[in-house]
């Protein structure tokens, strides 16, 4: 990569060889950009589009694909969680995270239906095995589901002590369409009792909703205006080399 080759290069003994060996020291940092990613006469926002490349957006805005690297240093969010994905990218990954089944119930969880035991829906007659428990929200993670489970059904579970628990279910869904979060109308996350539910005032917010958002946040970034990139870039590059 073009970027790279402006590192100094230093000798570096890798293991037991006797004579070093040249290489780029990419771990020198230089603080021109950050000097001026906070002043506003040299960056203006610029929203990502769908699929939009780093390199595609330099060549837009510099006539060149080689700045690229420069969105990495102006903004601290995509450094940190890297490029915002495209909406086939997310809800891939989103299905990967979130595989399960959850099952909710207004039943108290605490002393009863354990992770590792096995479930079953006693009108359906589904049965899976519980992963995770999400006690503040009366959730349980259900994997190796078979059949159907059905929203006001019984179900039931024998226990370590051979003891039939039963729950019943209030709702049954994807993992990646439970709540992961509930907030108010000021968007403040509120806890909630599992045993009434969140109620009308707020929203429920979806492992789903999280990871849109999320992505959505990283589509605005902060780039360096085009009259300066030039003298922005070369500042960079002097200050590698001494």
């Amino acid at each position: 990569m073009n970027y790279f080759k402006y590192f100094p290069v230093t000798a570096y003994g890798f293991g037991n060889e006797t004579l070093p060996d040249l290489f780029r020291n990419i771990s020198v940092y230089i603080d021109v950009i950050d000097q001026i990613k906070q002043k506003v006469s040299f960056y203006n926002d610029y929203y990502i589009q769908e699929g939009e490349r780093p390199d595609q957006i330099s060549y837009k805005l510099y006539g060149t694909p080689n700045y690229h690297w420069t969105f990495w240093f102006m903004n601290d969010n995509i450094r940190e969680k890297g490029w915002p994905l495209t909406n086939v990218q997310l809800i891939e990954k989103i299905a990967k995270d979130y595989a399960h089944k959850v099952i909710t119930t207004r039943t108290t969880l605490t002393d009863r239906f354990k992770v590792g035991q096995t479930i079953t829906g006693n009108t359906s007659g589904a049965t899976g095995i519980i992963d995770h428990r999400h006690l503040n929200f009366g959730q349980l993670v259900i994997k190796s589901v078979t059949g159907t489970f059905v929203a006001g059904e019984t179900v039931s579970s024998t226990n370590a002590s051979e003891v039939v628990e039963t729950i019943t279910i209030t709702s049954y869904e994807d993992e990646k369409n439970s709540a992961h979060h509930y907030e108010d109308a000021d968007g403040n996350y509120v806890d909630i009792d599992p045993t009434v539910g969140p109620g009308a005032l707020l929203t429920e917010i979806t492992y789903e909703d999280r990871y849109f958002a999320f992505n959505d946040e990283l589509k605005t970034i902060r780039i360096i205006k085009p009259q300066h990139i030039i003298d922005v870039v070369k500042a960079y590059r002097e200050g590698l080399r001494s």
